[in-house]
């Protein structure tokens, strides 16, 4: 893409692409990923992915197959290039609020995927945005140990954080009857929470969610901080990332992987640890 870009990849990494850097990713139907500009829409780009199982035979025609597939079925679809892909190629118009609008649709395939993008903008609205995104589609090969890889959060890693710190606040609350901010005079709160002896070892979620909180914390506190997606092998996690430094904190290591090995974790103490890391 000749535009600043970010990269996804897709949960279980079956494979990757590029869209532009002012998009974010937004919540859609189960299996499917939606892309756009907040601020200045141009249009919404979904795309799904369908895998064959690579063991399975004619798996790494899969994906080819599927355009044939679509050509046959859909009449008004015809075979087009985009980029070196192979797409069957559609569209649709319709009518919302007064306003007139087209989906354009590619179905094609690399190996065992097949994926079933779409781009839905004004009538007349152009399309190269989505041709860019489809041209940049990637496999993740079976069995192969890709570098680990640091990716904008994806929603699924913003709803285990959102998810992590809520518990961990409404836990505060009901264990100690105050207030939760989620900022640094907290912290105490936490340590109490954490030290209430409410929690065993084995409770790993919950100790994870006391480090998604310290790290929450961190984040609302210091500008520079990011939530990042770290993809490293089966790992997929949301992680912190101090962008002078490009330090790294993982929620998990931070209060989780202590308490597995039987060490007490001080909140306070982690907190500050960082602090210094980052030059803060």
């Amino acid at each position: 893409m000749t535009k600043k870009s970010n990269k996804f990849i897709s949960p279980g990494a079956w494979f990757s692409l590029f869209y532009p850097s002012d998009w974010n990713e937004f919540e859609d139907g189960e299996g499917s990923f939606l892309f756009y500009n907040p601020d200045s829409w141009t249009g919404n780009f979904r795309v799904s992915a369908f895998k064959a199982e690579a063991k399975l035979p004619n798996a790494m025609v899969y994906g080819k197959q599927s355009v044939t597939q679509e050509l046959k079925d859909n009449s008004s679809a015809s075979l087009v290039n985009v980029g070196s892909l192979e797409c069957a190629y559609y569209k649709q118009m319709f009518q919302e609020e007064g306003t007139y609008y087209t989906t354009h649709f590619w179905v094609t395939g690399i190996d065992n995927i097949a994926f079933e993008c779409s781009f839905t903008v004004p009538r007349g609205g152009e399309t190269k945005e989505a041709e860019d995104i489809i041209t940049s589609l990637a496999v993740r090969q079976d069995g192969v140990k890709y570098p680990a890889e640091l990716i904008p959060i994806r929603l699924s890693e913003i709803y285990q954080v959102n998810e992590g710190y809520d518990w961990a606040a409404s836990t505060v609350k009901k264990l100690l009857k105050k207030d939760f901010q989620g900022v640094e005079e907290d912290l105490p709160k936490l340590q109490q929470a954490m030290d209430s002896g409410g929690f065993s070892q084995s409770q790993r979620d919950a100790w994870v969610s006391f480090g998604i909180t310290i790290c929450t914390i961190l984040y609302n506190e210091v500008d520079g901080v990011e939530w990042r997606t770290l993809i490293d092998g089966n790992r997929e996690i949301p992680v912190l990332q101090y962008r002078e430094t490009d330090t790294i904190i993982d929620p998990m290591q931070l209060v989780w992987s202590r308490v597995k090995a039987g060490k007490h974790c001080d909140a306070a103490e982690e907190y500050e640890n960082i602090m210094q890391k980052i030059g803060r």
